[in-house]
């Protein structure tokens, strides 16, 4: 594979998604040319380290101190980096890159970038909506919305959750009721990530009851339709610079060619995409706990009580190898889900099991991190109550921590 590398832009010029063949795995694995390999290869490593220069010098200085809004300038540099289209394949804009390429480089932003609100609009926008797209989109819908996508020039957004249904997708009532060659939708979403500032929305809505597996379907919706509208920016706890909002289709008239999948594909669209965003929405989480640890050691070192450092009390020291411990068990998860995806295999346990983990340490060691510093990281915008703050969330999106043990669970057989 070909990849050329710049101080602004990384280019991956061929899609190197290609996933084996059973038969193919077989044959290597007899061959004994399959082996637990955790070093990266010269390639993979060539794009960390762009991705962490990136980050460093074109995200970190612009986000510390982060504000409440939505950054179009970050954006846009990460657009012009390549990160928003950095899974998808070249044809469409993409950068074609494998998975685990992908993670290390969402890794790099979350240890270089301090704005988390930033990081999960990113992550919503690639796994949410470009994601199912990609794999459900007919060759016209892929041509119409991904080079936009992948380009960063529209943000995109999935509309799923309303006031009565957020993982049970079943439980939809937005309805879209056939006429002629078109679908009329009707019904509120609400809890939308990047809706205030979307162009793209993938709806799922109702053709027939309430519940009815069949009727479920999957929409693409440009923001410029008639009868689809966005509500006032809602205040959050945390993720503040990650705007969210109703979505409302009032008579939204779309054509019969923007469902996605085809009829009653409605529940395999989400399945699917949950499950990639599952495996990968918190890939910026394991940068920020990094930098995380590195900050809670300089400091553990610098600060002194009762004449001497504070990481020589053992309660400080364990805790912080606490924080190394959560870190390197996440990276592993994740790194596997990411192989096992580019090896083209169903991920439905992995899935649950990295979010549960990766979202509870994240938490944890946020709460770590703020707990080391002491009275400054209590202080309004401190990067620690910041991080402590953002981190609460990813106990809920994405399926909340609960739900992941009871699917784990289930799939254990229980």
């Amino acid at each position: 594979m070909d990849r050329r590398t710049s101080s602004a832009k990384l280019v991956i010029h061929e899609p190197s998604f290609q996933p084996l063949s059973i038969g193919e795995r077989e044959r290597q694995t007899t061959r004994g040319e399959r082996r637990v390999d955790f070093a990266l290869t010269a390639e993979q490593e060539l794009v960390r380290k762009e991705a962490g220069r990136f980050a460093q010098t074109q995200l970190a200085a612009s986000s510390s101190g982060t504000g409440r809004t939505f950054s179009r300038e970050l954006w846009r540099r990460c657009a012009e980096f390549g990160v928003q289209g950095m899974p998808f394949p070249a044809e469409y804009g993409g950068q074609g890159a494998d998975l685990i390429t992908t993670v290390l480089t969402l890794e790099e932003l979350g240890y270089g970038c301090h704005d988390n609100g930033l990081l999960f609009s990113l992550g919503a926008h690639m796994w949410s909506c470009a994601l199912p797209i990609w794999r459900f989109g007919d060759a016209r819908q892929r041509d119409r919305y991904l080079p936009s996508l992948c380009n960063g020039s529209a943000v995109g957004v999935q509309a799923v959750t309303e006031v009565r249904s957020g993982s049970d997708a079943l439980a939809v009532r937005t309805a879209a009721r056939a006429c002629g060659d078109e679908y009329i939708l009707d019904g509120v979403k609400t809890f939308i990530t990047n809706a205030p500032v979307a162009d793209v929305f993938v709806v799922l809505a109702q053709t027939g009851s309430v519940g009815d597996l069949g009727g479920l379907c999957a929409f693409v919706v440009d923001r410029k339709q008639p009868g689809i509208s966005v509500g006032e920016p809602v205040e959050k706890l945390g993720l503040a610079s990650s705007p969210m909002s109703e979505v409302v289709l009032d008579d939204c008239r779309v054509p019969a060619a923007a469902m996605l999948g085809g009829p009653g594909a409605g529940m395999t669209v989400f399945n699917t995409t949950i499950e990639w965003e599952r495996s990968f929405i918190l890939a910026t989480a394991l940068g920020t706990m990094r930098r995380q640890l590195e900050e809670s050691i300089a400091h553990a070192r610098a600060h002194t009580r009762f004449g001497e450092p504070i990481g020589r009390n053992q309660a400080v020291a364990h805790r912080i190898a606490d924080m190394r411990v959560r870190l390197e068990a996440a990276r592993l998860l994740l790194y596997r889900v990411a192989w096992l995806k580019d090896e083209g295999r169903r991920t439905s346990l992995e899935s649950s099991v990295v979010k549960l983990f990766l979202s509870e340490a994240f938490v944890e060691s946020s709460m770590a991190a703020f707990t080391t510093h002491g009275a400054d990281a209590y202080m309004s915008g401190a990067a620690q109550e910041r991080d402590v703050r953002d981190a609460l969330a990813s106990r809920i999106y994405s399926g909340t921590s609960d739900l992941q043990r009871v699917i784990i669970a289930r799939m254990l057989g229980l």
